[in-house]
């Protein structure tokens, strides 16, 4: 136990308080869940909007995603990163599985999330939350054109770097050396 707590001295007040609450789910508190969805909330529904761009398929996600912290926050584990990354982590993936789910959704030629961003709020989103994401939509704007592209189309689409290759028509090579290069790009951005 001791040392699970020294890893939680690595993160934030904010994340140790996330950590904590996750541990009390993990035993079975009700209330502890009910606290990290009135403080995550936000973040998790915003995030799968932003990639279904359904505000129904949004709220189920969301369901989804709590119903999984219920019953995986035995695994959560603080070496691997902090409670919110788990948690963004857990929604992208549902919100992919969804995409996935869906092969109309696939075929489709909607524009990339930076090209369909309204600016509207997203109900309840708190300002850290919007200013995170307006941070981001920046990181992105510097990139290439095409980093930018094959970074969205991975992370926003949830397509693999193959299906990226296809549908850019470009070398797999080509592509993967654009997503690194842009990756490392966009830490170098969010770090400094």
């Amino acid at each position: 136990m001791a040392n699970r707590e020294e890893k939680l001295t690595k993160f934030s007040e904010h994340e140790r308080g996330l950590a904590m609450l996750i541990s009390k789910i993990a035993k079975g508190c009700e209330s502890a869940l009910k606290k990290l969805y009135d403080t995550t909330i936000s973040q998790v529904y915003g995030l799968a909007y932003r990639i279904l761009s359904n505000r129904p398929d949004a709220d189920e996600v969301a369901l989804d995603v709590f119903k999984q912290i219920w019953n995986k926050a035995l695994d959560y584990e603080p070496d691997r990163g902090t409670p919110s990354a788990w948690v963004i982590t857990m929604t992208r993936s549902r919100a992919i599985d969804r995409i996935r789910s869906d092969a109309k959704r696939r075929t489709t030629n909607e524009p990339l999330i930076g090209d369909s961003l309204d600016n509207t709020p997203i109900p309840d989103e708190t300002t850290a939350v919007r200013e995170k994401r307006e941070l981001i939509e920046k990181a992105l704007s510097e990139l290439t054109p095409k980093q930018r592209q094959s970074i969205e189309l991975a992370y926003f689409r949830g397509l693999s770097q193959s299906e990226i290759s296809k549908h850019m028509n470009e070398p797999l090579g080509t592509v993967k050396s654009w997503m690194r290069t842009g990756m490392i790009r966009l830490r170098e951005i969010l770090i400094s």
